[in-house]
């Protein structure tokens, strides 16, 4: 994926979403689980897991209720997720992660309080956006430290590329929010650029502008881990055209 391949034409149109389905911004690193872990899919999934059929998904009939919903792709070990649904109870949080611990974990710390507004796929996110997700489904989505794929030979493989958030946008409501987040500063750069060229989305500070740290984000562990390294954590915030 190029970083101009939002001015290609349709037959380059067809050949990124190919683009997209091959090239994978993770590495499943599946981990092993813990007992408990492994426990909450036995006792938790008929509940909270999103089983992928690659189909369009009644997200209505998924949560008992029509309300507004928030997409996290890569939610890790489901901290900040579990906080967002509890604060935000107003709104239904869809999940999607591939590592199963992190489900596993997340499961757990949901069955805890009863939570009620949250859903779960362990599945890739490009391919549950293309299928399960219908055009306008989505008031927001949040990508918060995805994998930057440091070495330039990988870059390809980040998640933010111009393909990607072309789908993302096709999947939003008007005026929806996406909000990324990241602790490289040349990932962020590349955020930059490639949501600025982004002809579907405005950036909701200014144009060219990182945003303050929203409160609705809070601080992980992940996080404080890379501001222990001296990483500083960069927010963009950018609304649906």
């Amino acid at each position: 994926m190029s970083d101009d391949s939002h001015h290609d034409d349709a037959p380059a149109d067809a050949e990124h979403e190919t683009h997209l389905r091959r090239i994978r911004s993770f590495v499943l690193r599946e981990g092993r689980m813990t007992p408990a872990q492994q426990r909450a899919f036995d006792a938790h999934w008929s509940r909270f897991g999103l089983d992928y059929r690659g189909e369009p998904r009644d997200f209505a009939a998924a949560f008992g209720r029509q309300a507004p919903r928030v997409l996290e792709i890569g939610f890790g070990n489901g901290e900040a997720l579990a906080w967002a649904s509890e604060h935000d109870a107003e709104r239904d949080f869809i999940g999607v992660e591939v590592h199963g611990p992190g489900v596993g974990r997340l499961m757990n710390a949901l069955a805890a309080r009863d939570a009620r507004n949250v859903r779960i796929y362990k599945h890739d996110a490009v391919e549950v956006l293309e299928h399960e997700v219908a055009p306008g489904t989505l008031s927001e989505v949040r990508i918060w430290f995805p994998d930057p794929w440091h070495k330039k030979r990988h870059n390809k493989r980040r998640i933010v590329q111009p393909a990607f958030v072309a789908l993302l946008a096709s999947r939003m409501a008007p005026g929806g929010l996406l909000h990324l987040a990241t602790d490289w500063e040349p990932y962020a750069e590349h955020m930059l650029e490639v949501m600025e060229a982004a002809p579907d989305w405005r950036n909701a500070v200014a144009p060219g502008s990182y945003a303050e740290k929203p409160d609705w984000r809070i601080e992980t562990h992940f996080e404080r881990r890379g501001l222990k390294l001296g990483h500083g954590v960069r927010d963009l915030l950018y609304r649906r055209c």
